[in-house]
This record gives C-alpha cells, sequence and structure tokens, in this order.
C-alpha cells in the first residue's frame, strides 16, 4: 500500500471516488452514495455531478449533498507490526534511525499504542482510534502484555517472588507479574507477563536485581501475537481480533 501525504486532520489527500467520499463522511453506505450521485443531489465545487466514476480530492474540493457541504472522517485502521531490532517506535527521529515507518505505510495516519525500545522486539499496535489506544494502555484496565526475557544468569527464586509481587522502579512499586520459566534454560529464559505500560519496565525491573537482559521480545499484546508475521512484517488486524479486544476492554 502507498503512503499518501495527509492534512493536519488525517484525510488523505490521494482523489478518490465520489462514492467512497460520501461514504467516508459517514452519511451513507457506497451503493446508497450512487443513488444520491444519480439522483442529481451531490455537487463539487457548486457543479451537479451524476458520473459515478467522478473523483474527488479532499484537499481543494468542496462536496455537497443537497447543498449541504459534508467532510469525510478518517477511517479507523488498527495494525499489528512484528517490531524488529533496532527499530525506533516514532513517528520521526532527529537522528534519521530507522523507524516503524520505515516498515508500515498507511493512507491514513496512525501512531504507535504504546512503546517497545529499540532492542526490543516483537508485537506491537498501531492505530488512529485514540480511545481504542487509551484503553489498551492505561493500568486500569488491566490488558496483559507478554514478554519473552532472556537474561545473562541464572533467575534466583527470591527474584522470582520479587518479581511477581512487585519492586520498585523510578520510585514507584510495580503491580504484581506473572513468572513462567522456560525448561532447560536454567531459569535464564522466561515469559513475563505484566499490565502495566511504563517506560522499558521489564528490562528496568530486571536491571534493578542486577541481570543483564540479552533479548526481550514481546510475544502477545491483549492476547495478539505475531504469529505468521516475521521480523518487520505487518497486517491488519481482522473484525474478529478487533471485538475481542473491545470485548475484552470492556470487561475491565
Amino acid at each position: 500500500m502507498d503512503e499518501v501525504e495527509a492534512k493536519n486532520s488525517g484525510i488523505y489527500t490521494k482523489d478518490i471516488r465520489i462514492n467512497r467520499y460520501i461514504s467516508m463522511a459517514g452519511l451513507a453506505s457506497r451503493r446508497k452514495a450512487e443513488e444520491l450521485i444519480l439522483q442529481g443531489l451531490v455537487s463539487i465545487n457548486g457543479k451537479i455531478v451524476t458520473n459515478l466514476s467522478t473523483k474527488v480530492n479532499s484537499k481543494k474540493d468542496i462536496v455537497r449533498i443537497d447543498r449541504k457541504v459534508i467532510h469525510p472522517q478518517e477511517e479507523k485502521v488498527y495494525i499489528i507490526f512484528n517490531k524488529p531490532k533496532d527499530c525506533i517506535t516514532t513517528t520521526k527521529d532527529e537522528r534519521d534511525r530507522t523507524t516503524v515507518f520505515n516498515y508500515v505505510h498507511t493512507r491514513e495516519r496512525v501512531f504507535p499504542i504504546g512503546r517497545l525500545d529499540r532492542n526490543t522486539t516483537g508485537v506491537l499496535l498501531l492505530t488512529n482510534d485514540g480511545d481504542f489506544a487509551h484503553h489498551l494502555m492505561h493500568p486500569s484496565f488491566e490488558v496483559e502484555k507478554m514478554y519473552h526475557a532472556k537474561i545473562d544468569k541464572s533467575l534466583d527464586s527470591k527474584d522470582l517472588k520479587r518479581l511477581e509481587t512487585g519492586i520498585i522502579i523510578d520510585r514507584k512499586k510495580t503491580s504484581n507479574a506473572k513468572i513462567m520459566l522456560y525448561p532447560k534454560t536454567h531459569n535464564k529464559e522466561f515469559v513475563i507477563t505484566i499490565h502495566e505500560g511504563r517506560n522499558r519496565q521489564v528490562r528496568k525491573m530486571l536491571e534493578v536485581l542486577g541481570y543483564d537482559v540479552e533479548k526481550l521480545d514481546r510475544v502477545s499484546y491483549a492476547g495478539l501475537t505475531t504469529s505468521g508475521l516475521k521480523r518487520g512484517q505487518w497486517r491488519f488486524l481482522s473484525h474478529k481480533e478487533i471485538l475481542q479486544i473491545k470485548n475484552l476492554i470492556s470487561k475491565n
């Protein structure tokens, strides 16, 4: 999908068919929009249009239905991305480092839901739905995030308990976490599940306890995984996945 220049409002400026433009304004389906066009109720820049193949530039053209100006709304987009290492979770980087948007190209303006530090890989969600993002990130909704961690030495049983019950980082205690040790790794690899989204939280939790993190991969966010996606690949969430997340949020 080609990236298109967007206005500050988030509506992209590529010419689109008039029926889609009307549909994006939330006034009618594309089929119903075609009926309005054929009835002579639609004008572009003051001229009635009846040709269904007519295109509109949202930056320049003024569209009216029955003499009332309409404006398209931005379509909601939900994306899952398998973030690779050495990739910055930001829209731009002053040092011209690789960002997620070197990989993810959409016509809509999207933003990451939370952040993963440069060396952390795995599940990253992006959207243009602010309410959706807020609910996923806010700790009160207790949305689980699971990380596969690999550390430089065996995790001590006492430290495991401390991770589970909460430790102080940045002058604030973390909420309870869940730990699942991987067998045959001498307790150097495990899955840690949290539901907060504090800056570099898992790394800081382990560093406070004296461990160096050799690998950190987010394997799940709100039940979504990168299954079927190689590093650097992305896809749109299915309607079913979006509903699952919204149902999860509504229960908390």
